[in-house]
């Protein structure tokens, strides 16, 4: 039963769903449609890794303290995963972009030429996956997201 009362753990899922979910009214509020695959693709506004990374951290100094050997493991992990997310994760969602554009091209050139477009669609080759990293406001947010999640979280368990 310690895993039930294992603070720092169901706060950091907390922020992954929290900030998973929060993703679909943000981007309804930007774009006037609802994309329910924004539950659980990766990339977007806020960043459920930085929520997840930063409330984990913030639940290990609640219960631990700053100074202890675990919430500075946690930290450089939560700094690790953030700047990766709006450095390589980003770049490879870049490159996939430019990727999707040159198959996307050169399909166009193979249909002319060999009736692409009468092919079944499970024949076709599926895209690359662009959103796979953040910008660094996404991250920012996200960070933003898992501590004030957790901190709230704690008063009310406190409470």
């Amino acid at each position: 039963m310690e895993l039930m009362s294992n603070f720092p753990l169901w706060s950091a899922l907390l922020a992954i769903f929290f900030a998973q979910f929060v993703k679909v009214p943000i981007q309804f509020f930007a774009t006037k449609k609802i994309d329910w695959s924004l539950l659980t693709s990766t990339g977007g506004m806020p960043s459920s890794h930085s929520a997840a990374v930063t409330a984990l951290t913030t639940g290990i100094a609640i219960e631990e303290g700053f100074g202890s050997p675990i919430f500075a493991l946690s930290a450089v992990f939560a700094i690790i995963v953030m700047f990766d997310a709006t450095g390589v994760r980003r770049h490879a969602g870049e490159q996939a972009t430019v990727l999707n554009q040159l198959v996307s091209d050169f399909n166009k050139f193979v249909g002319e030429a060999k009736l692409w477009p009468k092919k079944p669609q499970e024949e076709k080759r599926k895209e690359l996956k662009e959103l796979l990293g953040h910008q660094p406001i996404e991250v920012f947010f996200g960070g933003l997201t898992g501590i004030f999640l957790t901190l709230l979280l704690q008063y009310l368990i406190s409470m």
